[in-house]
């Protein structure tokens, strides 16, 4: 795709499913790089055949789901603000909101690193480890978690640069880094002998990679950063957290519920977290494009928005939810096909076998309502309301996965537990559709009534 001039807006216009299709799978590539980081430690740590390495692995990714929703959240709000000002035509603008959610991601992210750091045995024993299993996995995150900073660039730095409609570039940022893990890991982890520890190096690594990719093309292709100031800072502190905020409190709902679903899969023994973790690895790396929606509609959203054209809101909203249900008819028919293969890959028996036969069963098809909520959310950040992500996220993770769980185990054993947690996005995702859609309608100005202000209270654009 061709970057519009100037720092113009590129996606005021043109078929939207066509920009849909183009941002998601370019944006999934990278999505999927960042995940297949994780999903390759779990490989190469499942050859050495011990199912605690397996399990510490299981529990430090809940873990680093839980503190990767602050950069989640930070790139949701950057993108939106960017997009947002580049559909007003003022490029001078995106670039002090990109600087300032920069400065201002990569500070939370010492910070809140820091405090999970201090407190991971605490949190690996929350989640049900015990044992040598719960000091493998401490000892891992020990090594991975301060490296939260460079992935915030790196995250906020892909989020622009899909702002920008660069998706390419953006996506090469994480492609590298996962390229630089899958030559590392096999290294470190057998060359070395240093098993979890040479994993949890090259994923540090790798971040360090992402992060410098993804602010070069920044600086090289569309202008740079504008000079940090303090009151600069200051003044985008709170736009920022408007859309942060709401944004890391919806991201956080997933590891929460996700920690549920591990403490309830460890009463079954470290072949059903074994199994568990699999399927949770290859969830992100099968379901990239979807996981990438938020991300790649969203830009296409704030744009049209800033520019005024509801109407081109609504169609880019309505293609999406299209374009999530092509995607997982696609790959659910794939994993099912592979499910063997998979299995093989893992070196999966007995009950982790059946938890990963189970996942590429009817449990992907679920994945469609799983989409619609991602789709939602992209509306929802994007069109001055945020907070209703926040509140579909939690419900979905809490109303919607708890009671199924605990259904579920009760009936099914550790099928039951992913059963559960699969069934409970049903209801949300069908309300998360019925919301976004009221919300675009309250921000369609009726005919004849004139122009619409913004969340932030300046008029749209439409020139």
């Amino acid at each position: 795709m061709a970057i519009a001039p100037g720092g113009q807006a590129k996606f005021v216009e043109g078929n939207l499913f066509r920009h849909i299709t183009v941002m998601s799978l370019t944006s999934s590539v990278g999505l999927m790089a960042i995940f297949a980081v994780d999903l390759i430690n779990m490989l190469f740590i499942s050859m050495l055949g011990r199912s605690e390495l397996a399990a510490a692995v299981g529990y430090g990714g809940a873990i680093m789901f839980f503190v990767t929703s602050f950069g989640i959240g930070m790139s949701i709000a950057a993108g939106a603000l960017v997009a947002r000002a580049l559909g007003m035509r003022d490029p001078a603008e995106a670039k002090g909101k990109a600087t300032h959610a920069l400065i201002l991601g990569v500070i939370f992210a010492v910070a809140f690193s820091a405090v999970v750091w201090l407190m991971l045995d605490v949190l690996v024993g929350l989640l049900g480890a015990t044992g040598e299993t719960r000091a493998l996995a401490v000892h891992y995150l020990q090594i991975i978690v301060p490296s939260m900073p460079f992935l915030m660039v790196g995250m906020v730095g892909g989020a622009i640069l899909r702002s920008h409609g660069d998706a390419r570039r953006a996506m090469a940022a994480t492609l590298w880094g996962a390229a630089v893990n899958a030559v590392l890991d096999p290294i470190l982890i057998f060359g070395f002998g240093l098993e979890l520890t040479g994993a949890a190096v090259a994923t540090v690594v790798a971040r360090m990679v992402i992060a410098a990719v993804a602010l070069l093309p920044i600086i090289r292709h569309h202008g740079g950063f504008v000079r940090p100031s303090v009151t600069g800072i200051l003044t985008d502190a709170r736009p920022v957290a408007a859309i942060a905020l709401p944004a890391i409190l919806t991201q956080m709902a997933t590891p929460v519920g996700q920690a549920w679903v591990t403490r309830a899969m460890s009463e079954y023994g470290e072949a059903a977290v074994a199994g568990m973790a699999i399927a949770g690895r290859v969830t992100p790396v099968a379901f990239g494009v979807i996981f990438a929606l938020s991300g790649a509609v969203g830009p296409i959203i704030g744009q049209n928005a800033g520019a005024g054209r509801f109407d081109r809101v609504r169609r880019a909203y309505l293609d999406g939810v299209m374009f999530t249900a092509l995607v997982i008819v696609l790959v659910s028919a794939l994993l099912f096909v592979l499910r063997g293969t998979i299995a093989d890959a893992f070196a999966a028996e007995g009950l982790t076998r059946d938890l990963v036969y189970l996942f590429c069963g009817p449990l992907s098809l679920l994945w469609f309502f799983n989409g619609l909520i991602f789709v939602s959310n992209a509306a929802f950040n994007n069109l001055g309301t945020p907070l209703h992500s926040t509140w579909t996220n939690w419900g979905r993770q809490t109303i919607g996965t708890v009671p199924f769980v605990m259904i579920g185990s009760v009936w099914f054993g550790a099928t039951g537990v992913l059963f559960g947690q699969a069934i409970g996005g049903v209801l949300f995702g069908l309300a998360a559709v019925w919301l976004a859609l009221r919300v675009i309608a309250r921000r369609t100005p009726s005919e004849g009534s004139g122009r619409q202000s913004l969340p932030d209270g300046r008029p749209p654009s439409r020139g």
